[in-house]
């Protein structure tokens, strides 16, 4: 028993790094660049608060727990701005390392656990893997859009970009798209978008 805890205090404490690494999208205050663990917490609750808005039949609990542990591998791998073409070449590569790693830590069934829900994340293949991944595309749009697309003009990112990237989210939740296409519009209309 002493060792499967120490494992997990083991795990616990790798994973107190993604307090340190940094993102590319500012708060919505604007006052600072948000951690990867802020990301995680944030986009987990926003799928509590936006559980109505998932795929009929989906687990919403099965979505948190990916959102929680989706991002962990940053720790190692580092977070890499989806609209970087030259860091998401080896992402996938550097991602699967930090996997092997860091739920390696764990217990075996608990390391079995976390890293089949990671990479069911990974695949976007289940109904809660394709709204997870749905939210977490939405989330720095809406701190672009809440920040006059500050992460946007600074990574010179394009509406085409944009759309090319997180039009999936209509695969997962219609509405939610419904709802971020027109402020898309308007972003590139006011000079946020090129």
């Amino acid at each position: 028993m002493t060792t499967d805890l120490q494992q997990r205090i083991d795990f616990i404490k790798a994973i107190d790094s993604l307090k340190e690494v940094q993102r590319k999208t500012c708060l919505f205050s604007e006052s600072r660049y948000e951690n990867s663990a802020e990301h995680s917490w944030a986009v987990a609750t926003f799928a509590l608060t936006l559980a109505d808005y998932a795929p009929e039949g989906s687990d919403i609990n099965r979505v948190i727990h990916m959102l929680l542990l989706h991002d962990i591998v940053e720790v190692d791998a580092g977070d890499t701005l989806c609209y970087d073409e030259i860091g998401n070449a080896d992402k996938a590569e550097r991602e699967q390392t930090a996997a092997d790693r860091l739920f390696g830590l764990l217990p075996t069934d608990t390391a079995l656990h976390f890293r089949t829900l990671w990479d069911e994340f990974e695949t976007e293949e289940t109904l809660e893997a394709k709204f997870a991944n749905a939210l977490d595309r939405m989330i720095p749009v809406l701190h672009n859009l809440e920040t006059g697309g500050r992460a946007w003009k600074e990574n010179s990112v394009t509406f085409d970009q944009v759309i090319s990237k997180n039009q999936k989210i209509a695969h997962s939740s219609q509405a939610l798209w419904d709802y971020l296409y027109p402020r898309l519009t308007e972003a590139k209309q006011r000079g946020w978008l090129k």
